[in-house]
């Protein structure tokens, strides 16, 4: 084994041992995590387990849990187990796609601006200073209703709304590395430009990308399910979390859990998210869990 190796696997260890310990400290964070990845797993297996989320049986409508339907039947007489999960599904559809279209704008402007300073850097952000100006849910919820409701469209109204912040992190380490010898190198040597972001800055600051899009996948769930919930989110048949807690509103009353539910579930996995970017955080600045402990 080179030295290289060897200092790779140290730091790998030592990175480990860091997230071990927050682990080992914080039980919540395990628990959450362990309902996170059971909500994953049951949204990809879905397609296959023996469930039609649309299947109605009016004679069975508003049943209560039993084992023929374990979170009961809709106002339709769906089961409502198979729309929770398939609202799963797409709320983490949303989630992911989301957040892969804001990172990919928030990173392209941010390095850019970063990287080439002057009129581009200023142009940038002031275009990036007014959308973060305008607060975000009602920029996303005036021009979603301007397009047609549906899967496709919340997922670039939330993806493109909501890159601001990574783009100012990401502007923010940009400045600083393209000061280091390394860069300033490649600059000498002739190196293009994009090459050089595409290189060298972008893998850089690529654990402040796994990090912030942790993060921006709780904050798409939260987003598609205020919108889903105000009626101008996902549409029926198709479900979401938030389009089932819009639906549940007119039988509260006698089907209480119908709301509590898929409430639940976005509290639990927008709040695992987060726990899981904290030990990303962590994982990749194993410094900061030294700082705690000193």
């Amino acid at each position: 084994m080179t030295e290289n190796q060897t200092k790779r696997e140290k730091r790998r260890s030592v990175r480990m041992e860091s997230v071990r310990l927050v682990l080992k400290r914080d039980k919540v964070a395990v628990i959450t995590l362990v309902l996170l990845g059971a909500i994953i797993l049951l949204a990809l297996i879905a397609p296959f387990l023996p469930m039609d989320p649309n299947a109605t049986d009016i004679a069975n409508r508003l049943k209560e849990p039993s084992l023929s339907h374990w979170f009961g039947t809709d106002e339709v007489g769906r089961d409502y187990f198979a729309r929770i999960i398939y609202g799963g599904r797409v709320s983490l559809l949303v989630g992911f796609l989301a957040m892969l279209t804001s990172m990919t704008i928030g990173v392209l402007v941010g390095t850019i601006a970063g990287f080439s300073g002057g009129i581009i850097d200023m142009v940038l952000m002031r275009i990036l200073d007014v959308l973060y100006s305008i607060p975000w849910m009602i920029l996303v919820t005036v021009v979603s209703i301007f397009l047609k409701p549906g899967l496709r469209s919340i997922i670039l109204v939330i993806g493109f709304f909501t890159w601001m912040e990574i783009a100012r992190l990401v502007r923010a380490e940009t400045m600083s590395l393209k000061e280091r010898e390394f860069i300033l190198y490649a600059k000498f040597s002739g190196v293009k430009y994009f090459k050089i972001i595409l290189s060298h800055i972008i893998p850089s600051v690529f654990p402040t990308i796994i990090v912030s899009a942790t993060n921006s996948i709780a904050n798409a769930i939260m987003t598609e399910s205020s919108l889903s919930f105000l009626g101008v989110g996902i549409q029926q048949p198709m479900s979401s979390w938030g389009s089932l807690l819009q639906s549940a509103q007119g039988t509260m009353q006698n089907s209480f859990h119908m709301a509590l539910i898929p409430g639940l579930l976005i509290i639990v996995t927008i709040f695992a998210f987060n726990k899981l970017g904290n030990l990303l955080r962590v994982y990749v600045e194993p410094k900061i869990m030294n700082d705690e402990k000193e």
